[in-house]
This record gives structure tokens, C-alpha cells and sequence, in this order.
């Protein structure tokens, strides 16, 4: 997500609505006894165009959520949805985990599995094709999703860093 493109986005006037995408219970081994404690892994978006992801480490289930919704709130970005999908096709490698996501026709649906489908619900998306490669580890594929969405231009954006009408985008 080192790209130039992405826009950060404040929490103050937006309408945010948050979804749990995985939940562990992680054990640590004391001289006491075992430990538990649980990490969430949280998506949060306005269903138009932004997005952010968290993680939420805690003694209790709820307190772990918590931490995730704020931690998520304070990396929200700006993703392009035009006409309930995305401007065009793209791919992300975040560790094992390889996502591919591509514009659908209208009434297609959200096809996409678990972690997916909670980024893309989040962020709008009505009609999109996406398919996860390799590791199905929820936080790297999160990661993957996010880092594919914020890689997306419009062809706005094309034409404002070529220097050239919409016009000419589209025409060559």
C-alpha cells in the first residue's frame, strides 16, 4: 500500500459500519497456567468508497473487537467504485496470500468468499469477480484485498497525472 494514489480519510463526518472477519484465541503457557486472550481482525467502511482494516488484541472477546473498530478507523482510504463496481481488473500478493479482483456486469453479485466479501461489502462494491490464490489466512488476505483496492484508478485520476482531457483517455 505504498502507492501515491491513496487517500486518507477522516473518521469525523463519516457513517461507519464495522464487520468482524476473524476472531483467535491465541494461548500463552505460564508458570500459572495457560493465558487466553483473543485477536480480531475488524473491516469497517461507509459502503461508499472507504474502507480500513484493524486488529484488536484483548483478554475478552468484546474488548478485542473494540480495539479492532478504532485501530480500523484510523487507517481508513479512499477507494473508486463507479457504477457498484471497480474501474478495472487487479491483482495483490500480501505474503502467501494472492487475491485477484475484477469488474462485473450489473446483477452479478459479490462473488468472493470470507475475508473477502467483508472488504468488498464494506467498501460498496455491488458487482465484482474476486478470487483468492494461495494462503487463506484471513489477515493476509484482508491485507491483500485492501492493498488491491487502493492500487485501483479512475480514469479521472489517469487523466489528471498524464496531464490530458478525459477525453483523450478514453479515445488515446
Amino acid at each position: 500500500m505504498s502507492n501515491t494514489n491513496v487517500k486518507k480519510v477522516r473518521t469525523s463526518d463519516l457513517e461507519l459500519k464495522d464487520r468482524l472477519v476473524a476472531i483467535n484465541r491465541v494461548t500463552k503457557v505460564t508458570k500459572g497456567g495457560r493465558t487466553f486472550t483473543f485477536s480480531a481482525i475488524v473491516v469497517v467502511g461507509n459502503e461508499n468508497g472507504v474502507v480500513g482494516y484493524g486488529l484488536g488484541k484483548a483478554s475478552e472477546v468484546t474488548s478485542a473487537i473494540a480495539k479492532g473498530v478504532e485501530d480500523a478507523k484510523k487507517n481508513l482510504v479512499k477507494i473508486p467504485v463507479i457504477n457498484g463496481t471497480i474501474p478495472h481488473k487487479q491483482e495483490m500478493r500480501y505474503s502467501g496470500s494472492e487475491v485477484m479482483i475484477r469488474p462485473a456486469a450489473p446483477g452479478t453479485g459479490i462473488i468472493a468468499g470470507g475475508a473477502m466479501r467483508a472488504v468488498l461489502e464494506s467498501v460498496g462494491v455491488k458487482n465484482v469477480l474476486a478470487k483468492s490464490k494461495g494462503s487463506s489466512n484471513p489477515h493476509n488476505l484482508v491485507k491483500a484485498t485492501v492493498g488491491a483496492l487502493c492500487e485501483l484508478r479512475d480514469a479521472r485520476s489517469v487523466a489528471q497525472v498524464r496531464g490530458i482531457s478525459m477525453n483523450k483517455v478514453f479515445n488515446g
